[in-house]
């Protein structure tokens, strides 16, 4: 782009930023400092408002960058994701949403102490939610890269380095000044400009090729390099059996680690009944049910449009297949038009990756501040002290995501999010699942199953060709890849329910009858909820 087009997305950049401060200002006025203002807003967002926040939490930068960088690279294989995330809504709606908000407070770990003993329980659940708030924001931090390296017109690393402390810096401030309150309006704005974004996209693609839907997908295999194989399974997954165990991995991952996300989890303590919560999911299924089967026909159009190639050119992950898309749509590089469109949907994403970063962030500081500041500190603790904690908190995983975004740049983001939604359902998802349906569970059973799920996942990952061992590597000059799979569910899910069954059955400790029976209680009729 011209430099004056360079200006107005620039621009429209600043006027994102300034207004999503301004919200940030505007709601951090009202807050009273109190641990229920700052973790759940109050407890007074309507099912409505909560359901648009909820799927502005969720649609990342890994659905509306990655997985139509996928879909536009790799055809039918990077459909996986789209009816991964999707799916994954039902295991919340029918198993965690409304048994969640009636036993928990603020965190994963007041759920589970109801009926287990608490100082354990909290540092191995609080361990593993930062571990996944972290992971998760990794992606978003790559994505908001790739980003502004487009915008800007070049590949520099030194572009991609100061966007990724840029947003970290961002998402500090917004916790550490409006809590939950923020961090819900940013998100509710954020769903409703990505929808809308999404929508004019999709009805641009689809006025390219006049409604035709097969001249479509024609097109997309005809430029994609691979002809009709690009339209049908295997072309990444079909490469033999290690490839086929990896798709098999990153769907039980993708289906099963929604309901272990702490920033999805936290969501539902934000409004003031399980009824609420119940609606809630309701509300968001049909927002992200409606935007991701948008994002395939984005992901083809990109393919069609732009060719895999041009996709492939731009990055390799293909993660700016929707902003060259958009810059095609409008009328091409040097128009207006199209400088304008390229914009808008690069304000757009970047928005998403704000809002996304605001929920993780402090999802991550709940944990470190009611979790294990209040089990490991030996000072005298008040609701104040907690809620300063977890400001200091929020800027402490912001450094650490930092890091890691700036050693993963080359890797695609809806990719890296599989790997945060692998460690959830391999850590946080058996030990709920035990807890609320479980008699004979135990506090031995469920810190096995924490770490039994946890660090299995993490060492896989560390050990697996995506941190050494090719050339798009996290660390491409070496070689320590011992595991085969990209992605650790497969194996990590299973060790994880597994750990908690045999630190149940081995435990001397009773199972506490009558906190189950409290937690059974409580989960159904929601008596006693906070």
């Amino acid at each position: 782009m011209t430099g004056p087009h360079h200006a107005l997305a620039l621009a429209l950049f600043c006027v994102l930023v300034l207004v999503t401060l301004g919200i940030t200002t505007w709601v951090g006025r009202e807050r009273r400092g109190s641990p229920e203002e700052f973790y759940a807003g109050g407890r007074l967002f309507s099912p409505m408002e909560n359901g648009f926040a909820i799927a502005g939490d969720y649609m990342s930068a890994a659905s509306f960058l990655g997985v139509t960088g996928l879909i536009a690279l790799h055809g039918y294989d990077g459909i996986l994701y789209t009816v991964g995330f999707l799916v994954a809504w039902l295991v919340v709606l029918f198993l965690v949403a409304e048994l969640v908000r009636n036993c928990g407070r603020f965190t994963l770990a007041d759920v589970l102490v109801t009926r287990l003993r608490e100082r354990p329980v909290r540092i191995a659940t609080g361990a593993s939610s930062v571990t996944v708030s972290v992971l998760y924001l990794v992606a978003q931090m790559v994505g908001a890269g790739s980003l502004m390296t487009l915008l800007l017109g070049g590949t520099g690393e030194r572009a991609r380095a100061w966007t990724v402390v840029g947003v970290g810096v961002l998402m500090v401030v917004y916790i550490t000044l409006g809590g939950m309150r923020a961090a819900t309006w940013i998100q509710i704005v954020k769903a409703v400009l990505l929808l809308g974004g999404t929508v004019a996209l999709t009805v641009l693609v689809l006025l390219r090729f006049h409604g035709d839907l097969s001249a479509l997908l024609t097109t997309a295999a005809g430029r994609s390099g691979h002809g009709q194989a690009f339209l049908a399974p295997g072309l990444k997954y079909g490469g033999g059996w290690t490839a086929r165990l990896d798709f098999v991995s990153l769907g039980l991952a993708l289906v099963l680690g929604t309901a272990g996300l702490p920033h999805i989890l936290s969501r539902f303590y934000t409004v003031p009944t399980a009824r609420a919560a119940r609606r809630s999911v309701v509300w968001s299924i049909g927002l992200i049910g409606g935007f991701y089967l948008m994002t395939i026909v984005l992901g083809f159009g990109a393919a069609a449009v732009l060719g895999s190639d041009a996709v492939r050119a731009a990055g390799s992950a293909g993660n700016n297949a929707v902003p060259l898309l958009a810059l095609d749509l409008g009328g091409g590089a040097g128009s207006t038009g199209g400088t304008v469109l390229f914009a808008v949907v690069a304000a757009v994403a970047f928005a998403t990756i704000l809002a996304v970063v605001a929920g993780i962030t402090l999802a991550s500081s709940a944990s470190v501040a009611h979790d294990l500041y209040r089990t490991l500190s030996r000072r005298a603790r008040t609701p104040r002290s907690e809620v300063a904690v977890a400001r200091l908190a929020a800027a402490g995983t912001g450094a650490v995501a930092i890091g890691l975004g700036l050693l993963a740049q080359d890797l695609n983001v809806a990719f890296l999010v599989g790997l945060a939604f692998a460690v959830a359902a391999s850590a946080n998802l058996p030990v709920l699942l035990y807890t609320l349906f479980w008699r004979r569970f135990t506090t031995r059973g469920a810190v096995w199953s924490v770490y039994g799920g946890l660090v299995p996942a993490v060492v896989l990952v560390v050990l697996s060709p995506v941190v050494s061992g090719g050339p798009d590597a996290i660390f491409p000059g070496a070689d320590f890849a011992l595991f085969p799979l990209e992605n650790p569910g497969l194996v990590s899910v299973p060790l994880g329910f597994l750990a908690g069954w045999i630190g149940t059955v081995t435990s001397r400790e009773a199972a506490d009858a009558g906190g189950h029976a409290e937690t059974e209680v409580r989960s159904l009729t929601g008596a006693g909820a906070a």
